[in-house]
């Protein structure tokens, strides 16, 4: 789900002519619909207490109560960040949703529990209140508590699914679910966007971490137990006053097997291989009972998943039976062609039920009402919509007034919540290379090394308290414990000691290192990859480790990933390698397993490990299947296994992949290169932490530096809210303007440059470059900054990003 990032205010506003132009220039061209055979997809039924025929009586007295603008309010959600709990009066709008970088009110994104209980009534306030005209309809509240109450802080964080596939363990998944669902409750909050069950297909995707494994045999076995931990079982009690949530199984359908693994892409495969792969764990989902579905942003054989009706009505509600509602992804629903964001009876004709508008909910109610007068909505399905809305409400217990969990702090990051995500981290790490150096002795001196050592944000990864889980500090996250945290732990109770050092450097030789390093924090978009290298071009990780192994220490990877990698220089460089995923809150799970050997390595591959760079599709199953490491591999003690030394050529060149970095460290990434007039001269000069790691571009007139490149298409990223980001120093003021161009859009900076002097950031939004005229559907001259007098400034990084602190839309 893509999540709305705080910018200015009036960027939001003046986006939207934009925004609308460029889905009408960019959307997916219509094609004609593959055939879908309803009898060929498995059969499943919603539970048989789905339906109860005396909520049903009271559902039908509502519809019968309800005016029509009213019942299309049940159909549109809106985000925190755009909406106010007063607008509710004049858009009686049915649910609200906190997006990964969306705070409460009135606090900040990163916020306990209290602010987020305090934002939910204060919409239910105004929702509920008594007036003239008003039927008073409850709202359900959603967030996105993918691996646990993710989003707030001192909530118990899980693995992510990729390390829960690795522990094959179906009944510890029923218990995460529980864990989640009662620190959700005890937020204040209703429904879980969860669980993902996507099989991917292709590593390369940004969300393959979502997924619990390319086997869809273990997303099947996961799916039911995971709905059940959330909502309970079928029969019993499925009510936020027992601290049970909605369950949303998410992204129907095919999300994992895009063509090239590109995030919001197109999946190109027959139905038999639809079904087999993709559909595996939704029936097991719909007979458990999830009261919800999300729909794919993607396409199967170029239809768009938010407007196929076949998939969405015919099979998901007929075939399959679900009784429950489908919503949309952020804003999915404009990318069917003919759609806007604010304007889409398709998709509401091919069954969806409510369209997750978070930015666009005043324009998308305006024009459904519109469509729902005319007819070109018809009312039997604005009825049977609400209905369906109606259902869940009633059976999550939501028109009961009393929310006994949410005057139950205690629940988050219990005591009991933390050992279970301790379990379900020893379960889930995989051993992949062990040479006797494992397990640690107790009465050992250990290094803990590397830049991910003592840093929970890091071990947390994406959608951690933001969607791309960037900029968190260990302040964020009360009662947590790192992976250096939970090893000093593990010896000083055995008699030895752990000594954190991040770039290896030590006074007193250590008996053995721990090295955790690994992936930076990301989601989709930014997680996207054109190579299964890890740290192309950058190899901060492997130079360490050969430090230490010409230091003579011997040394186990701890390596921190959403997806297997290439590692083949590191695996040589190791005397032991663990892939431990990304843990979450528990560091202290890794210290259990590697500290002493009582507890011995479970954990089997739920993925296939590449053996070079460009096996993207590395599917037990396929052909010409060459892993390094099989589906279902993992070493124990018990039973260890020697690993060869392994070639080190990637087998891909990495630069020709790279789309969002410019700039780093003062070097011009590949495959971009730097052009600069004859009136501007660049040499490098020192950074904020680094010798010569920021170029210096003097003017002495009217000239330009451009990064030049491949062509570039930044729709998706532009959708999404990202944004340009300059690390800089301005040296020299200018004298007249100083512009920087995307493409054909050009923005005017040297009114919001810092003063001289300081290292800043310069964050601009892509939407106010479209605003400026840049086409994100094909940027042939990616960056140009251009000035018309003497200038001085100095650039050290200059990428893509998420991060929406600051951001700024100048003239």
């Amino acid at each position: 789900m893509k999540k709305l990032h705080r910018i200015a205010q009036a960027l939001v506003l003046t986006s939207c002519a934009s925004a609308a132009l460029a889905q009408a220039q960019t959307a997916t061209q219509a094609v004609t619909p593959t055939p879908v055979h309803p009898e060929l997809w498995p059969a499943a039924k919603s539970p048989s207490d789905f339906i109860d025929p005396k909520v049903e009586a009271r559902i039908t007295k509502l519809l019968k109560a309800m005016s029509l603008r009213e019942k299309v309010g049940q159909m549109i959600q809106a985000d925190t960040a755009a909406i106010k709990p007063e607008d509710l009066r004049d858009y009686p709008l049915g649910s609200i949703l906190a997006g990964g970088n969306s705070p409460p009110l009135g606090a900040p994104d990163r916020s306990p529990a209290k602010p987020w209980v305090d934002t939910v009534r204060a919409f239910e306030k105004v929702a509920m209140e008594k007036r003239a005209g008003h039927t008073a309809i409850p709202l359900i509240v959603g967030i996105d508590a993918v691996h646990g109450n993710s989003n707030v802080v001192g909530a118990t964080l899980f693995p992510h699914n990729s390390g829960l596939g690795a522990m094959h363990d179906p009944e510890l998944m029923r218990e995460i679910g529980r864990v989640t669902a009662a620190e959700t409750a005890a937020s204040g909050i209703h429904w879980a966007f969860g669980p993902t069950l996507a099989v991917p297909q292709d590593d390369r995707w940004g969300r393959a971490y979502e997924g619990y494994s390319e086997n869809p045999a273990i997303v099947a076995a996961y799916a039911g137990p995971m709905v059940e931990g959330l909502q309970g079982k079928p029969g019993s009690k499925t009510t936020v006053q027992q601290g049970r949530v909605a369950a949303s199984v998410k992204h129907f359908l095919g999300d994992g097997g895009t063509t090239d693994g590109i995030d919001q892409g197109d999946t190109q495969v027959d139905e038999k291989t639809l079904i087999a792969i993709h559909d595996a764990g939704y029936p097991a989902a719909v007979d458990a009972g999830t009261m919800t579905v999300m729909a794919s942003f993607s396409s199967w054989n170029g239809v768009k998943m938010h407007g196929n009706k076949a998939l969405l009505t015919d099979v998901l509600k007929g075939r399959m039976g679900f009784d429950g509602f489908v919503v949309g992804d952020w804003n999915g629903h404009g990318q069917i062609p003919g759609c806007t964001n604010t304007d889409c009876p398709a998709t509401f004709n091919a069954g969806l039920d409510m369209a997750m508008a978070p930015d666009s909910w005043k324009g998308l109610f305006d024009s459904t009402l519109a469509a729902a007068q005319d007819g070109r909505i018809p009312m039997s399905r604005i009825d049977d919509a609400v209905r369906r809305i109606l259902r869940v409400k009633f059976k999550l217990g939501l028109f009961d007034k009393a929310r006994p969990f949410e005057n139950k702090p205690q629940e988050m990051g219990s005591s009991e919540h933390r050992a279970i995500a301790r379990q379900a981290v020893r379960e889930s790490l995989v051993l992949l290379k062990n040479e006797g150096v494992l397990p640690l002795k107790t009465s050992a001196t250990v290094m803990v090394a590397g830049e991910a050592a003592d840093d929970i944000g890091r071990q947390s990864g994406g959608w951690t308290l933001s969607w791309q889980g960037d900029g968190n500090t260990n302040a964020d996250f009360p009662g947590a414990t790192s992976i250096y945290a939970g090893i000093a732990d593990a010896l000083k109770a055995g008699g030895g000691k752990a000594v954190l050092s991040p770039d290896g450097s030590f006074t007193t030789k250590p008996d053995v290192a721990v090295v955790v390093f690994g992936e930076e924090p990301y989601a989709e978009l930014r997680g996207d990859v054109r190579t299964l290298e890890f740290q192309p071009g950058d190899k901060k990780a492997l130079a360490l480790l050969k430090k230490l192994k010409a230091a003579g220490i011997p040394t186990v990877s701890v390596f921190l990933s959403g997806r297997p990698l290439w590692v083949n220089p590191e695996l040589n460089q190791s005397d032991a390698f663990v892939a431990a995923w990304f843990p979450g809150s528990e560091g202290e799970g890794v210290a259990d397993v590697l500290v002493g050997g009582k507890t011995d390595f479970t954990g089997k591959l739920s993925f296939s490990w590449p053996i070079t760079a460009a096996q993207f599709r590395l599917n037990k199953g396929d052909k010409d299947y060459d892993p390094l490491f099989p589906l279902g591999y993992g070493l124990t003690y018990a039973k260890g296994g020697h690993v060869a030394a392994l070639g080190e050529e990637p087998g891909i060149d990495a630069s020709m992949s790279n789309s969002s970095v410019f700039i780093a460290d003062g070097i011009v990434a590949k495959p971009f290169n730097l052009e600069t007039a004859p009136g501007v001269k660049q040499r490098l000069v020192d950074s904020a932490d680094r010798q010569e790691g920021a170029i210096r571009f003097d003017w002495s007139g009217a000239g330009s530096a451009n990064i030049l490149g491949p062509n570039l298409k930044l729709e998706r990223e532009a959708n999404a809210d990202m944004n340009v980001e300059v690390t800089y120093r301005l040296d020299k003021a200018a004298s007249g303007p100083v512009t920087l161009s995307l493409g054909s859009g050009k923005v005017r900076i040297d009114k919001v440059l810092a003063q001289p002097g300081q290292w800043s950031k310069l964050r601009i939004s892509l939407k106010c470059f479209a605003n400026h005229g840049t086409y994100m559907g094909g940027i042939a001259r990616p960056f140009s900054l251009e000035a018309s007098a003497p200038f001085a400034i100095s650039v050290s990084d200059m990428k893509l990003a998420t991060d929406p602190a600051g951001a700024v839309c100048p003239e």
